[in-house]
This record gives C-alpha cells, structure tokens and sequence, in this order.
C-alpha cells in the first residue's frame, strides 16, 4: 500500500479541504482572536508598553502569528475526533488505501488552513501599519520557520484528536499554547519581568523563534536565536511525531 502513499493523501486532504471551504468559519475564528489581541494591545496598551521601538505593530506582529498558529491547531484536534466518532477511520481501513495516509492528509489541512489565517493577520497587520524592509529571503525563512513551527504544533495536537473522550477535551489541550507567548518577548521584552519569569520566558520556544522573526523583519542579524528556534521547532517535531505515530497504531489497531 505504501506506493499509493501520495495518491492516497491528496484525496483525502482534498477531502478535508472541501469541508473547510464549506465551513469557512474554521478560519475565520481561528484569525479572529490573534486580530483582536493586535488590535488591543497596539490601540490599547501600547502607548505605555516600552519595547524601544518606534512601531508597537512591528515588535507584536511575530507573536501573534505564532498564536494563530496555536490556536488552528486545535481544529485538527478537533477534526480528528469528528472522525473518530464518527467512524470515518473504520471505514477507511476497509479500503485499499495506506493507513497512514488518512493522518498525513489531516497534518497537511492544518498546514494549508494555518497558512491562510496567517496571511489573513498580516494582512490586517499591515492596515495597521506594519512595515519591514526584509527582502525575499528573509520572508522565506519567516515562512519557513512558520511552518516549521506549525507542523510541530500539529502533530502534538494529532495526540488529543486520537484520544479524547470529548470534543472539549478534543480542543482544550491548546489554551496552554496560547498562553506561552505572553511569558515571552512576543508583547514586552523579557528585561522587563521579575527573575523566576524571566528565567522561564527567556528559556522558552516563543521567545527564541519571536526574536528569530522579529530579526528578519527588522533585516537584523539573527545571531543564534535561528539557530535555537529551529532547534526547538525540530525537537518538538520529532517527538510528537513519534508519540502521535504510535498512538495512531495502538488506535486503529
């Protein structure tokens, strides 16, 4: 089965990808609380926020596209359990199809629709005036990194789609997600906080792939902070790839 892999996955991400362009809601609400976290804390907050910046916009921006990122990913958490419950895998694994395919087609929705809800808040973002003079490369290794990060998330959240006994419980496991860059340097630099949080927020993920962003925005050198992002987005990859993987087996089997 495993040379029908590719064939097998494209259907069924075509699959997934019809029921998103039928419930466009997915990414609408998935853009809409990072917009209105923007909007507040640029309008609101940021004329008493001191980041030594002269655009709020522009030190924000990375942060609140990695939590878009957190907060698509619960979708796929939440899809996964749909078809679960509603049989769709039993009836897939009576099929000639690769087994694996059925998964891989989920982690590849979640990286189409988080890309659109991505694209979705820079766009609002530049209304409000955010600007960077990063070139063609600097945009692809955003974008890279963006996905990297993404496909990490993804597959944590494969983990709660295949084992939750509720849609909420299904979904929940990213509000933690969520909260992580605001102990970061995605809203307020980290010289700012008290020692024990400052010590946890400068040894965090967030704040190693913000600043990597936020360098490449600025056209900056990115010093090691790419290098630990990467690090910490392959890390996390790795392992949550391998624990969705053998939940998935221990599941269908």
């Amino acid at each position: 089965m495993n040379r029908h892999f590719l064939g097998d996955t494209a259907v069924l991400l075509g699959r997934s990808l019809r029921h998103i362009v039928r419930s466009p809601d997915t990414i609408i609400t998935t853009a809409v609380m990072p917009i209105a976290f923007m909007l507040l804390f640029v309008y609101v907050f940021g004329g008493a926020i001191e980041t030594g910046t002269d655009s709020y916009v522009n030190y924000l921006l990375p942060g609140i596209l990695l939590i878009t990122i957190a907060s698509g990913i619960s979708y796929t958490a939440f899809r996964l359990f749909l078809d679960l419950q509603g049989g769709i895998f039993e009836r897939f694994q009576s099929m000639p199809i690769a087994r694996s395919s059925v998964l891989w087609a989920h982690v590849l929705t979640s990286l189409v629709a988080n890309m659109i809800s991505v694209v979705v808040v820079v766009g609002v973002a530049l209304v409000m005036g955010f600007r960077s003079g990063a070139g063609p490369l600097a945009w692809l290794a955003v974008a890279g990194i963006l996905l990297l990060f993404t496909l990490a998330l993804t597959w944590i959240a494969v983990v709660p789609g295949l084992t939750a006994k509720s849609v909420d419980g299904a979904s929940a496991f990213s509000y933690p997600l969520v909260f992580l860059p605001f102990v970061s340097s995605a809203f307020v630099p980290t010289d700012s906080m008290p020692g024990p949080v400052r010590a946890f927020a400068e040894h965090q993920p967030v704040t190693a792939i913000v600043n990597a962003i936020r360098r490449l925005f600025t056209e900056q050198p990115v010093g090691t902070d790419i290098w630990v992002a990467l690090a910490w987005c392959v890390g996390i990859l790795v392992a949550a790839f391998v624990f969705a993987t053998v939940t998935y087996r221990r599941r269908i089997s």
